[in-house]
């Protein structure tokens, strides 16, 4: 029987963007469904215990982009090791990225949130920008003015909130967090035990 992931993904994480194909080919080969949670994760490591990276020791600063340059010539993947505009404002696009979400637009919203990811640490733009966050919008086939719109609505906000609190009572800290069965995943470095998963 095809299994359900819930996906806690940031939309600045390079962890995530490393999973973010890779995770959506095993899914579609699977026929696993996925439900996306884009969550504040400064609100999720406030409680968790983590740090958000300028607060983070300059020894695991450092380790952190030798790991990035190790994986991005590991797997082959295109990734700007520091990009011109991140950390950027998530806010906006996650807000869009739940907004298709609610409307009972899965694949959109995961499609769109992957193309944020790429946007940012692979073509260096300013992903919390609005004009470029329409382009992108755009760039997945979307109504750009309505999901813009359907983002920007109070109620989308509120749904931010709702899933942040939601991640932390479900014992997520980091991102990418993967969900299937009760069973926790950490990191785009776990992905191959999703996978297992998955297959089981």
């Amino acid at each position: 029987m095809a299994k359900h992931v819930d996906y806690y993904v940031s939309l600045n994480s390079p962890w995530t963007y490393l999973a973010s194909k890779r995770f959506e080919a095993m899914a579609q080969k699977h026929k696993a469904s996925v439900t996306i949670w884009p969550v504040d994760f400064g609100s999720v490591f406030s409680v968790s215990g983590g740090l958000p990276l300028p607060k983070r020791s300059p020894q695991r600063q450092a380790y952190r982009m030798m790991e990035l340059k190790r994986w991005r010539d590991h797997l082959g993947i295109k990734l700007t090791l520091e990009p011109k505009f991140f950390p950027a404002d998530e806010v906006p696009a996650a807000r869009c990225v739940i907004a298709l979400r609610e409307q009972g637009r899965m694949a959109d919203a995961i499609k769109l949130a992957h193309a944020v990811l790429n946007a940012l640490w692979t073509e260096e733009k300013n992903t919390g920008d609005p004009a470029t966050l329409k382009a992108i919008i755009a760039g997945c086939g979307l109504d750009a003015e309505a999901v813009m719109k359907a983002g920007a609505a109070p109620e989308t906000a509120t749904k931010r909130e709702e899933y942040t609190k939601h991640a932390i009572d479900q014992g997520v800290f980091g991102a990418p967090f993967f969900i299937i069965d009760g069973e926790r995943f950490w990191g785009q470095d776990r992905i191959d035990f999703v996978e297992r998963k998955l297959a089981s």
